[in-house]
């Protein structure tokens, strides 16, 4: 049976004040005593009213919602940086409306126009790419945007990444330093900034070695194609050592070479992963790895989104945070290497 709404008004009557005193109790950082509150709260609770944010945005122009947009949460990384994500902003008295969408360009902007008439303050785009048409109209609205774990070349667009370029080239360094030549690298989604970056460290530290990439083959940062891109690599004179372009598909790599192909890790090849997802560290995986910094990233993402709203930061910014090569059993350790 439906029940009509409660309204402010009722609330009011009978906590014996005024609606703008109802108002108050319910906006965050507004000003009202705690005698007032009580009764307000005491009222509110005994007729089952909820204030209705939605339409206090439009009055007052500010949700505290922040829209966060994700093209998928198969790779652990991203189910654990939404929470922190989640987290740091519900400290900051906002709040967080996430939404699913495609990696292609058409449909990351449709989603991102919704997420707009939804009158959010802010946006994160979670390693999704936007179109500059997109962060435009996000600006000409006044809803500030900032990539997570993504970058690109629009100058207006603010972005918090792990310094993927960096991570490649420790990646490289480790596995010559082991004495491998014969090194391969599965790669994840040409499209990604995450992806050409690590990958053109990488290459850049084997040059310097005067090395060449021995095979490369495509994973697309999805598990199985993947499981399919090893058994390709490794069909025929496999590489000694494999850089894949994440965790998420090394830990594919690896149940295929130990149970499928029969290699032994790290006996015959070495596997590097990038992210340091949870996985990575269960003792069936044990992965060395490349860890992203999440907690860095995220209190560097939301600082800057919050500088945005509440201080009219207009300056975009670019941060790419250094993150440590995490030596575990998955690659043959150097002579002498210290961590």
């Amino acid at each position: 049976m439906s029940k009509n709404r409660v309204t402010s008004q009722e609330v009011a009557k009978r906590a014996g004040v005024s609606q703008s005193a109802v108002s108050r109790t319910f906006t965050t950082g507004a000003s009202a005593s705690k005698k007032t509150v009580e009764k307000v709260r005491k009222a509110a609770a005994e007729l089952g009213y909820r204030p209705n944010v939605l339409a206090r945005a439009m009055v007052s122009g500010k949700s505290r919602m922040i829209g966060v947009v994700v093209a998928y949460l198969e790779n652990q990384f991203y189910p654990e940086a939404l929470e922190k994500l989640s987290n740091e902003l519900q400290k900051c008295g906002y709040h967080v409306l996430i939404f699913m969408a495609k990696q292609t360009a058409g449909h990351i902007d449709a989603v991102v126009e919704e997420i707009l008439d939804y009158q959010v303050d802010g946006i994160i785009a979670a390693s999704v790419a936007m179109s500059s048409d997109l962060s435009e109209k996000c600006w000409a609205a006044g809803v500030p945007m900032v990539l997570f774990n993504r970058s690109q070349d629009d100058p207006n667009m603010s972005a918090v990444t792990s310094d993927n370029f960096s991570g490649g080239r420790k990646v490289a360094e480790f596995l010559l330093a082991a004495g491998h030549k014969k090194i391969g690298h599965i790669a994840g989604w040409q499209g990604a900034s995450t992806q050409r970056d690590r990958e053109a460290g990488f290459i850049s530290a084997l040059a310097d070695a005067g090395v060449t990439l021995k095979a490369q083959a495509k994973g697309e940062f999805e598990m199985e194609k993947a499981a399919e891109a090893t058994r390709e690599m490794f069909a025929h004179d496999p590489p000694e050592a494999v850089f894949v372009a994440n965790d998420h598909m090394a830990l594919a790599v690896l149940d295929t070479l130990r149970f499928e192909l029969g290699f032994r890790v790290p006996e015959d090849v070495s596997v590097v992963g990038y992210d340091d997802v949870p996985a990575a560290s269960w003792p069936a995986y044990n992965l060395t790895t490349v860890r992203q910094p999440a907690n860095r990233m995220v209190k560097n993402t939301v600082k800057i989104l919050l500088d945005q709203i509440e201080n009219n930061a207009g300056e975009p910014r670019r941060i790419a945070i250094d993150g440590p090569l995490i030596v575990r059993g998955t690659a043959k350790i150097p002579e002498g290497w210290t961590t």
